[in-house]
Formats: structure tokens, C-alpha cells, sequence
């Protein structure tokens, strides 16, 4: 199961560096499916430094049970996995109609193997060894293929107005300055404006946890957050629906 260290060199680049830009494709959520625990670990620090949401299984038969539980815009599946293969896990996510891309990763790079996996329903296929920047741009390409359609990449609620490819946040024709994980909070919540937003759901798509870690992570940043949208402004959008979650909505 290779995949390059991050300090190796690929046709004059490193497969990882700090600073790597965030993705293209706005909240974005994959399933990489890899049995070579170093690689995922790394391959999914990366995918989440550049803003994509990962889920992480070590075998087939996992990664099967979570391609058919959970929705994804993309996964990344590795060929040679234990207990199901990859190309039996994709035939059996085409069998049942599930239709997520995905880009098949594996050792075996010879003409006939990409063929064999593309016909097996796989989307895309990079061999290895691969630049983690290559392997981000095709998961960006088949992300844009499912995503939201141009008009969703700007959420508006009343005045305020969010554009998710530029990363720019504006109320009232004013820019608001946000940090990182601030923009995801508010993102995922206009995404879902009007709707009540639990902290379950905050953690897994905000913070990408699947557990609660018993803090108060979440009440610190929608308390600053709130400060920063509704600073200076006369009408509450972010409001605490008590023993529930939270709702951004606009009352006209």
C-alpha cells in the first residue's frame, strides 16, 4: 500500500506541505477507504488542512456498510483492501444504485488495471506513488461533477451573505472578518438556515468528531460567532433554541 511520505519529492514538489490551500469545492465530504493506517492518517490530515471532511475505513466490507449508510460527494478507495476487495466494494456500490464518484488508488498502474477498475464503476484512477496535490485536485474535479449547483455558492440569510468560493462574509454590504473554523460554523449553518442545527450535527460536519468531547468548544465559537455577525446590527439572525441546537433564520 504506498503512498509518499510527506517529504518526498514528486516531479519537483512534496505530496504535502503546511499552507496547502483549502479546496475548491466548499464543504465537501469524502470517504477514503485505505487498510495502510500510516497513509490514511495522513492522507486524511491533509484532506481536513485543506477543508474537506474525511470518514475513515481500514477494510472493504467497513467501507462498503459506511458507502451505503452515509451520503459523500467522493470516495477515495484504495484497490488492495482486506476482507472485500475495492473493485467488489465499487461493482457493489453501483449495484446498489449509489452513484457517489470514486477514484480508485492503487499500486497496479498498468493500462489493462485502470481499465478493469473503470469498468468496475470507478470515476477516476491514480496510481501510486501520487503528489497529494494531484490526489486533491481530482477529488476536487469529481467533487464539482456532484456538487451544489453555481447559485448555492453564496448563502444568504436577510443582509448577511456568505460566499463560499472566495471565503468573504459581508452583513449589510459590510465585510465581516472570520476565522477558519468560525466560516465552517456559519457555512454549515446557512446551509441549514432555518432549520435547527444539534451539536451532534455541528460536531461531525463542523469539527469532523463522531463523538462528544464534553467541552464547551461549541457554545465558545457561536458565542463569537454572534459577536461578529450581529455586532452592530439591530436584528438577531443566530439564535440558541434551548435543549435543541441552534437556527440561523431571518424574521421578516
Amino acid at each position: 500500500m504506498q503512498m509518499n511520505s510527506p517529504e518526498t519529492p514528486l516531479s519537483g514538489e512534496t505530496a504535502f506541505t503546511e499552507g496547502q490551500p483549502r479546496s475548491i469545492v466548499p464543504h465537501m465530504k469524502i470517504l477514503v477507504i485505505e487498510d495502510d493506517l500510516e497513509a490514511a492518517a495522513y492522507m486524511t490530515k491533509a484532506f481536513r488542512e485543506a477543508g474537506i471532511v474525511v470518514d475513515h475505513a481500514s477494510d472493504g466490507e467497513s467501507g462498503l456498510f459506511m458507502g451505503c449508510e452515509n451520503t459523500y460527494d467522493v470516495m477515495v478507495i484504495d484497490r488492495m483492501l482486506p476482507r472485500r476487495d475495492g473493485i467488489s466494494v465499487i461493482s457493489e456500490l453501483r449495484k446498489r444504485n449509489i452513484n457517489t464518484p470514486v477514484l480508485i488508488l492503487s499500486a497496479l498502474g498498468q493500462v489493462d488495471d485502470r481499465v478493469t477498475g473503470l469498468r468496475a464503476g470507478g470515476d477516476d484512477y491514480l496510481p501510486k506513488p501520487y503528489a497529494f496535490s494531484e490526489l486533491l485536485a481530482r477529488v476536487e474535479v469529481l467533487g464539482r461533477r456532484k456538487g451544489a449547483p453555481e447559485q448555492d455558492m453564496i448563502y444568504r440569510v436577510g443582509d448577511l451573505e456568505l460566499d463560499r468560493l472566495s471565503h468573504e462574509v459581508r452583513r449589510g454590504g459590510k465585510e465581516v472578518l472570520l476565522q477558519p473554523r468560525e466560516f465552517r460554523l456559519l457555512e454549515y449553518l446557512m446551509k441549514n438556515a432555518g432549520q435547527v442545527v444539534t451539536r451532534t450535527m455541528l460536531l461531525e460536519n463542523v469539527w469532523d468528531y463522531h463523538f462528544d468531547p464534553q467541552t464547551n468548544v461549541i457554545d465558545v465559537h457561536v458565542s463569537r460567532l454572534r459577536s461578529k455577525i450581529e455586532k452592530e446590527f439591530d436584528k438577531p439572525l443566530l439564535k440558541t433554541i434551548r435543549g435543541a441546537g441552534y437556527m440561523i433564520k431571518d424574521e421578516a
